[in-house]
């Protein structure tokens, strides 16, 4: 708390919101302590996502035309917030995200860094964006685009606004970013290998979500394409007067109408895409008249 700045040169007020997500400890009476402008208290601990999701929304209430999002474990330099929310200030972009530089953090293992740089292509790949550090927990955003965030995941918030805000053609962006030096390990995941998987699950939720007709094509093509050549193979042991495998023939069958039917679900899968982007546009419009009655 007493590392973020009082005043923020374009910002007439600032405020600060903590959410505490169902602690056992003084969370909230030590913010308070420290000067914290508002502070939300869940019920139960419900998972970074959600607390993620419930902190925006409250921020939004309270009247927040930049939304600014930090983690409470002081991973991040509270003196760079500035040159965080600059290009919002600027009326450039609707999300900025703060990139970490991850291969200068020295508390990170080469394997760590590895796989930051992997996963952080791949959601680049899937949001159409050009973020660097994905996971990165420190954000700015503008009133409009928080907004429009929505999160389903029960894990982390980081991906899945990175590929929801990449297919809402919202404008992001990233700016480097300070570290401070690592003061204790992270309570979200008690190992690599058990983010990694949630994350991939995660990953694939959330594009699936957004890209139905793309995915559902390309798991029925690989089935189809695997039936094809089955036969294919049949047939090409039948005219060798090899009246045999039998087997294939009928697994090519299975994959076949697997593959068609995998397919079709993509079509169905793709309406139902288009329904959820009507009922968002609603959503987005009734935001805006409980919290901008005076917005057009």
């Amino acid at each position: 708390m007493k590392d973020l700045p009082k005043s923020i040169k374009g910002i007439d007020v600032i405020e600060t919101l903590i959410i505490d997500d169902g602690s056992a400890d003084r969370t909230l009476e030590v913010a308070k302590g420290c000067g914290a402008t508002h502070t939300l208290s869940l019920t139960n601990n419900k998972g970074l996502a959600k607390a993620f999701y419930y902190g925006i929304n409250r921020a939004l209430k309270l009247g927040a035309d930049i939304i600014v999002n930090t983690d409470a474990d002081n991973q991040y330099n509270a003196k760079d917030i500035g040159k965080l929310i600059e290009p919002i200030l600027q009326n450039k972009v609707d999300i900025v995200i703060g990139d970490r530089q991850v291969e200068t953090i020295r508390h990170f293992s080469t394997l760590k860094i590895f796989l930051q740089k992997v996963g952080s292509w791949v959601v680049r790949q899937l949001s159409g964006t050009r973020i660097p550090d994905a996971t990165s927990g420190f954000r700015a955003y503008s009133r409009s685009a928080a907004m429009q965030m929505n999160v389903i995941s029960d894990f982390t918030y980081t991906l899945e606004t990175i590929i929801s805000a990449g297919n809402k053609n919202l404008a992001i962006t990233h700016v480097p970013i300070r570290t401070n030096r690592k003061v204790r390990e992270s309570r979200l995941f008690p190992n690599i290998r058990t983010y990694m998987m949630r994350s991939l699950v995660t990953l694939i939720k959330v594009y699936s979500m957004h890209k139905p007709l793309r995915v559902f094509t390309i798991v029925g093509g690989v089935s189809f394409l695997g039936g094809v050549l089955l036969g294919l193979r049949y047939i090409y042991y039948y005219f060798q007067g090899d009246p045999g495998h039998v087997q294939s023939v009928i697994l090519a069958g299975v994959l076949l109408v697997v593959g068609i039917q995998i397919s079709m679900m993509g079509i169905a899968a793709e309406l139902i895409a288009v329904n959820r982007k009507l009922l968002e546009d609603i959503q987005l419009r009734i935001k805006k008249e409980e919290l901008d009655p005076r917005t057009d």
